[in-house]
């Protein structure tokens, strides 16, 4: 029996009723999430993140949401010109993809020649240990040239073996395994995801048993990018109950011990996703990576806000590729004698498209510094991947699809044929609406410990299961905690809110940025609002949850835009700022969009449409599949 104190979230499911085991449960993935926690300084934990200070400072920290750019050192400007050139040469030659329709060999090679798989390891271990405010854009110019080389330079530097080894390996473990993952010579994945455990971490079954030198594994994977025979894994598996992490080398080809469990997948469709099974599979004892403090759930979430950045730089990529494939269509395609690029509707799409590529930049941007800098930067990184996600999918179906029209379905065409690419981020790195509670939970967790956790545990302790105000038994017993709980909620409702003082930037930035510090400066209130309403019930208040969720994070998106641009001196990155503040601004007051906003949205998509971005987009034109002569 463990004799860690149980976590606020295990205390208030067992206050609530639930069952033992989802309390359980509950409270091992809270416990390694303060686990993870303790990895970080004070001043760079949860607490003290700018997402969390936002809502429950007295005055938002600006500051803390404004980035800068990260200019690469000549090493790793060399290193990326030469990765870009690398892609960009086998393409050309037809020689990027194998028989399989997968990245070919060649091409992998070619990139760990000239130092791709390397940019996120140490210089000391073959690395060119680049910034992560330098490797996120990079991987949205990747994305333009090719998604899926973009998207593994993720999982094998942010989620796979990279990042789990460089941050909790030994000293011996590093040297035996950073410089191979360095030059490519090892491409890495993570095996976490099981038939029973997606979002529920804590129904993992693959077991690792100690025998003599080494781990004996029995187990199931599944949905495992970069599963290829020779490669290298960080597995997640129990050791002795508890969740641990093991550095796998795969064997060189199937045998009794290992197999890969084979599945037809839309997405991922040009690079390897497989289940693996184990059976009896021994791994060195040397393998198994100690984090100083938690176990290998503190490992996972580790790496998981480096590949949610990591998918909004690609969703900022692809979106950019739709815009590029748009224009030339729209300046072709005409109806009733007009190409339709001079029609509104059209203008708006391509106007809305620009504001969508400009928010995902500003969070990319904002969020890798955040990680340079030393914050955790989990609830920040969260907001990253829930924007970019579904910035992609309503670019690529509201946008792409529906200016291109009938001919989107075409075999050969970028929306029928990556439409699954576009869609899957919703669900990769964890599905939207789940990491928007998980967003939640963290920015409620110190205010519920402070305040609602002594009352929970006043009515366990007094044997009240219905709280009521009214008998004066109930008040009386709740009279400690009622009393700090009213003094924070009084000095809430009564603290003046100053506006904090902004940088040089365009009048109309400049309102977005105070629409979303004053929406900011009152989410304490209606968060513990909502807390105070449904209690020890709110576990249950998924929707709810969920929504305020939303407006926090729609108004941080805001704050993080209209500065990003604020420092940019292209008008049309100001104008695209603009529209996807005004986007956001009317979906928080549910207000209709006026004439004025379709005026701006539309003249902008005509500036694009005249070429005021070509440089910004920096893509090859989509080709006009099934031309005709009007």
């Amino acid at each position: 029996m463990s004799s860690t104190p149980p976590s606020f979230a295990e205390t208030a499911l067992k206050l609530g009723g639930k069952s033992e085991e989802e309390a359980r449960r509950t409270g091992a993935i809270d416990q390694a999430d303060d686990q993870v926690e303790a990895l970080f300084a004070p001043q760079y934990q949860t607490t003290a993140s700018p997402a969390h200070r936002a809502v429950w400072d007295r005055q938002v920290p600006v500051d803390l949401f404004m980035s800068s750019d990260t200019a690469p050192t000549a090493d790793v400007a060399k290193i990326m010109s030469d990765s870009l050139d690398v892609v960009r040469r086998h393409r050309a030659a037809g020689t990027h993809f194998d028989e399989n329709q997968k990245l070919s060999t060649p091409l992998l090679d070619d990139l760990g020649a000239v130092g791709y798989w390397g940019l996120l390891v140490d210089r000391q271990y073959g690395g060119s240990g680049t910034p992560f405010a330098t490797f996120a854009p990079f991987l949205t110019k990747m994305a333009t040239i090719d998604a899926t080389v973009a998207g593994m330079a993720s999982v094998h530097g942010c989620i796979g073996a990279v990042d789990p080894v460089r941050t909790f390996g030994t000293a011996e473990q590093k040297q035996r395994y950073l410089p191979e993952l360095a030059s490519g010579r090892k491409l890495s994945g993570f095996a976490l995801t099981e038939p029973n455990a997606g979002s529920d971490l804590t129904a993992l079954r693959t077991r690792a048993v100690l025998d003599g030198d080494s781990y004996v594994v029995n187990g199931e994977k599944l949905f495992i990018t970069n599963v290829v025979p020779g490669r290298t894994l960080g597995l997640v598996c129990l050791i002795n109950d508890k969740p641990a992490v093991l550095v796998v080398d795969l064997p060189p080809q199937e045998n009794e011990q290992f197999q890969l469990r084979k599945y037809g997948l839309h997405a991922l469709k040009h690079t390897y996703n497989r289940g693996i099974i184990f059976r009896n599979f021994r791994v060195p004892a040397t393998n198994l990576l100690t984090p100083p403090r938690g176990d290998g759930l503190t490992i996972a979430y580790h790496g998981l806000n480096l590949g949610r950045v990591a998918l909004c730089a690609g969703a900022a990529g692809n979106m950019r590729l739709m815009l590029a494939s748009m224009l030339p269509w729209a300046r072709f395609r005409k109806t009733y004698g007009q190409p339709i690029v001079s029609r509104e509707l059209v203008r708006r799409r391509l106007g809305r498209m620009a504001g969508l590529i400009v928010a995902a930049d500003a969070l990319v941007a904002w969020c890798s510094s955040l990680i340079d800098q030393g914050y955790r930067g989990e609830m920040e990184c969260i907001i990253a991947k829930i924007f970019g996600s579904e910035a992609q999918k309503e670019a690529a179906i509201e946008l792409h699809m529906k200016t291109h029209g009938g001919r989107a379905f075409l075999h050969g065409h970028m929306f029928g044929d990556h439409v699954h690419e576009f869609l899957a981020p919703c669900i990769y790195e964890g599905e939207g609406e789940m990491l928007g509670m998980a967003f939640f939970k963290s920015l409620v967790k110190h205010h519920g410990v402070e305040f609602f956790e002594p009352i929970g545990k006043t009515l366990a302790a007094a044997g009240i299961k219905k709280p009521n105000l009214t008998n004066p038994a109930h008040a009386w017993a709740l009279r400690g905690p009622l009393w700090q709980y009213g003094k924070w909620l009084v000095a809430e409702k009564c603290r003046l809110r100053s506006k904090p003082s902004l940088p040089a930037m365009p009048g109309h930035l400049a309102d977005h940025a105070q629409f979303a510090i004053k929406l900011l400066n009152h989410a304490a209130l209606e968060i513990s609002g909502v807390m105070r309403k449904h209690q020890l019930a709110l576990a249950d208040r998924q929707c709810r949850m969920a929504e305020v969720s939303a407006r926090v994070q729609d108004a941080i998106v805001i704050l993080c835009t209209s500065l990003y641009a604020a420092r940019k001196s292209d008008p049309i990155i100001h104008a695209a700022a603009d529209v996807a503040c005004r986007d956001l601004s009317r979906r928080l007051v549910g207000a209709r969009p006026s004439d004025r906003y379709f005026r701006s949205v539309t003249t902008l998509g005509k500036d694009i449409a005249d070429g005021g971005w070509t440089s910004f987009i920096d893509c090859e034109p989509d080709e006009i599949m099934m031309g005709y002569e009007p």
